[in-house]
């Protein structure tokens, strides 16, 4: 071939081909490595220096090079291009997920722009609160059982809101003090508080309020609303706008006028006019603290006592003691009173009845409290939501049953009482009373005190603390008829077994060994007599409400079994003793007055309980609200139980310590009780159609810790049984309250249970040697009838002792506020028993002192 005809000179670089080769060929991995390899071509040497290895670390990084995607980049090719370089295409490993300083700060910048841009919209869209229609309380009414009105209460009464210039500075001071000290600077919010509120309502947690005055301020507003995420944002939102377009006087104002101070007071002017009787822009410094104090739950701060067992009115006022103190120190301690200043106020300041309470005298303010605590408990409503009003609300409450229980307490106590001539023992005696009726469990009467109007605020139909006595012996009676005794295996237990009713008797555990009193000596059991009966039946000791029988009786059935009863009765667990011994069986629990009638109601409804309750309609703005149905019955023990209870309850009216229910005549059945020391009197007792239960007991209302008072010369006579003065409050009330109702009487009672011997006994039937294991009877029939009241140590009646029984019988009550000591507890004594010194009382002459 000419010359001319050859091709030119290849580049150095070897030409298009060896560059096609160079970049076709993959590196082994000597190139890998950094090593030369030989190439089968000799034109391969005119390439880079270094051959494939110096091509690959001359091609810039990451081009994707060697193995990979993104070979081609290698050859020239340009990556494709991306708007978010994550993960990142410049890195290798894991270090193609670490963010670049521009992404962070990038997405940083973006999601402020969008959170800044929410809550502008968000701040944007939201209104102000407006403190008028937020202080606008409407009345609550309530009806009687007729329909009639009762009683109205908060709405329009001092219910005006007020500008900063009528309230005082020292009442500014004390809430800024109290409350938020850094509200005059700060912008409406705590971020802190509110991440915490929001993180924990988030979780499903406890909800929190805003700690600044403005979050108070907003969540006033919004009292009907649910403690939500979308509510508490809301309130953020409007906090914030209000801590940049408001001055602080105006949401200082607003707070004020909103707040809720207890005793229906809505806003600083009718908290000034409810506690002190005196327009805001005349309190004194004091007060001022006081009702700043009442600014952290009036529920739990306001001295008259709030709703649950925390919130009584000895806890409220100390608490409010010691917050009124804290306010006026944190004053000084802010820098808003001077140390000097503060030493002026050293008491407590006083206050007035409010105008509710003016307004509801007599048994009205216990009425309406007793609906309204009702009606807060079934559908979960707080006090402040109660308090800004618009409820109509229906009661049980009959007008006319709830005079005739008022009228027989103002009676026998105006007739039983001197405060002026024994200023030492009448002083401080409290009457309490609450009747159910039988069919439904609605309560119908009620007697709380002498009424609010009076200064009495705590109502004694619900009383704490008051051990029942006596009154107990029934449920231990119904457990052994519903689940027998250890004794009679099981078997359902006959009220003519046989107990020793002797004074002092031993009382034995479930194992036959006698239990132990504190030196460790032999446990014995007292009743109120020293009287030794022997063994007598359990119907006998019902009737004389002789002690020891029941004290060993409940250790047969067992204490859980008996406690199980009187639940399904009524009888509320917490009110219950705790302890296994025998002051138990006695009465050392204490049920209110309401639940002990509602709990008998069971007896006379033969075994079946309705739970109480007060309220059967209630409407809110217009439209009922659902709920208040009557509680549905519920079968608490079998109903021959139920109406052998009804029948020993029966002989304790017409032949034991209740003769002076008598009166009433009509079939009636109903327990005495006593307690240690005289300290409380009761009687409980039904008909077919009403149950009713009347307390009587002594303590100080305004003492720190309300304790029971022995009730020894009270009235002028020694000691007071539930025989005397609740018997006979009992018979008045329900002469009225049964006045022209048919006469109905109680189912008849089944033979029901075994006749058995409890603790060597000697045998019912006739047996030359009677053994003393237990000894079952296959009837109730073997077993010969309760025998009379013993006539031993009795003594002739007085003339004049109408309700004077010649034999003395014996006693007991039950019930000791110590727990069961080795003295046990004292009894109530059959109606002759007791000394007979005191006046006649009223109508017949019958003698106070007298009866059990």
């Amino acid at each position: 071939m000419s010359e001319h005809r050859r091709k030119p000179p290849q580049s150095p670089g070897g030409g298009r081909a060896a560059a096609r080769r160079a970049a076709q060929q993959r590196p082994g991995r000597g190139a890998a490595a950094g090593h030369d390899v030989p190439t089968a071509s000799p034109s391969e040497g005119y390439g880079p220096p270094g051959g494939r290895a110096g091509a690959r670390r001359a091609a810039p990084r990451g081009s994707g090079g060697g193995r990979g995607r993104g070979s081609g980049a290698a050859a020239g090719r340009p990556g494709k291009s991306r708007l978010i370089n994550y993960p990142r295409a410049d890195r290798d490993g894991w270090k193609r997920f670490v963010p670049s300083w521009k992404l962070v700060s990038g997405s940083a910048l973006g999601f402020f722009a969008i959170i800044t841009a929410g809550a502008g919209i968000g701040i944007a869209m939201v209104g102000k609160p407006d403190p008028n229609l937020a202080a606008k309380a409407q009345n609550n009414v309530f009806y009687w059982a007729n329909g009639e009105q009762m009683a109205a209460t908060g709405g329009s009464t001092n219910r005006q809101i007020v500008g900063i210039d009528k309230i005082p500075k020292s009442m500014q001071n004390a809430v800024i003090a109290a409350e938020n000290e850094s509200f005059e600077t700060d912008k409406g919010v705590d971020p802190m508080g509110i991440a915490r509120a929001v993180f924990n309502m988030a979780r499903g947690g406890s909800t929190q309020g805003g700690s600044t005055i403005t979050q108070q301020y907003v969540k006033n507003t919004y009292l009907d609303s649910e403690q939500t995420l979308k509510r508490k944002v809301t309130e953020l939102f409007i906090s914030i706008k209000l801590g940049v377009s408001e001055e602080k006087d105006e949401i200082l104002a607003g707070y004020l006028n909103t707040a809720y101070y207890g005793r229906d007071a809505y806003g600083i002017q009718a908290a000034a006019r409810a506690y002190f009787g005196k327009d805001c822009k005349d309190l004194n410094p004091s007060e001022s603290a006081f009702l700043a104090s009442l600014l952290k739950g009036p529920n739990l701060y306001n001295p008259d006592g709030g709703i649950g067992n925390a919130a009584t009115p000895e806890a409220n006022d100390k608490r409010a003691r010691q917050r009124w103190a804290w306010v006026l120190d944190r004053e000084v301690e802010v820098g808003r009173m001077t140390a000097a200043e503060r030493a002026q106020y050293k008491d407590f300041p006083q206050r007035i009845d409010s105008e509710q309470a003016r307004s509801m005298a007599g048994q009205t303010g216990y009425l309406v409290e007793t609906a309204k605590q009702y009606v807060m408990k079934t559908k979960n409503i707080t006090a402040e939501q109660m308090a800004r009003g618009g409820y109509q609300i229906w009661t049980t409450f009959d007008k006319q049953k709830v005079e005739a229980m008022s009228k027989a307490v103002d009676d026998i106590r105006n007739d039983f009482l001197d405060e002026k001539k024994r200023p030492e023992y009448d002083t401080h005696v409290q009457f309490g009373a609450a009747s159910v009726d039988v069919k439904s469990g609605a309560i119908v009467a009620l007697y709380g005190g002498p009424g609010w109007d009076k200064k009495h605020f705590s109502n004694n139909a619900n009383t704490i603390g008051v051990p029942v006595g006596s009154t107990w012996k029934p449920y231990v009676l119904a457990a052994a008829m519903q689940y027998g005794t250890q004794n009679s295996k099981g078997a359902a237990l006959s009220a003519d077994s046989k107990y020793n009713g002797n004074d002092q008797t031993v009382i034995n555990d479930r194992n036959g060994t006698p239990l132990r009193d504190s030196s460790g000596r032999p446990f014995k059991q007292k009743n109120e007599s020293p009287t030794q009966y022997g063994y007598v039946t359990l119907n006998e000791a019902m009737e004389k409400s002789i002690n020891t029988p029941f004290a060993q009786l409940v250790f047969d059935v067992g204490h859980e079994k008996v406690r199980r009863v009187a639940e399904s009765t009524g009888i509320l667990r917490d009110s219950m003793d705790p302890a296994n011994n025998a002051s138990f069986a006695l009465g050392t629990s204490t049920p209110s007055a309401i639940r002990m009638a509602d709990s008998y109601a069971t007896f006379a409804a033969s075994g079946t309980h309705r739970e109480p309750f007060s309220v059967t309609k209630v409407v809110k703005d217009g439209d009922e609200v659902p709920g208040f149905e009557a509680p549905k019955a519920q079968k608490a023990m079998d109903n021959s139980v139920a109406d052998n209870v009804t029948k020993v309850l029966q002989n304790v009216v017409q032949n034991g310590t209740g003769t002076k229910a008598k009166k009433l005549g009509r079939p009636a059945a109903g327990k005495t009780g006593t307690t240690d020391q005289n300290k409380s009197a009761w009687f409980v007792g039904y008909t077919p159609e009403l149950s009713t239960a009347v307390t009587l007991f002594r303590t100080d209302p305004n003492s720190q810790d309300k304790a029971l008072m022995s009730m020894n010369n009270v009235g002028g006579v020694d000691s007071i049984h539930g025989g005397d003065i609740p018997a006979e409050i009992w018979t008045e009330y329900m002469k009225a309250a049964l006045k022209g109702a048919p006469v109905k009487q109680f189912p008849v009672a089944e033979d029901l249970g075994v006749i058995a011997d409890a603790m060597g006994a000697p045998s019912p039937t006739p047996s030359p040697s009677p053994s003393p294991s237990l000894s079952v009877s296959p009837s109730p029939s073997m077993s010969p009838s309760p025998s009379p009241s013993p006539s031993k140590g009795g003594k002739p009646c007085k003339p004049w002792e109408l309700y004077c029984n010649p034999t003395t019988g014996g006693t007991s009550t039950g019930g000791t506020t110590d727990g069961g000591t080795v003295d046990g507890p004292s009894g109530d004594p059959s109606p002759s028993s007791s000394p007979t010194s005191g006046k006649p009382g009223r109508s017949g002459g019958s003698i106070w002192g007298a009866g059990g």
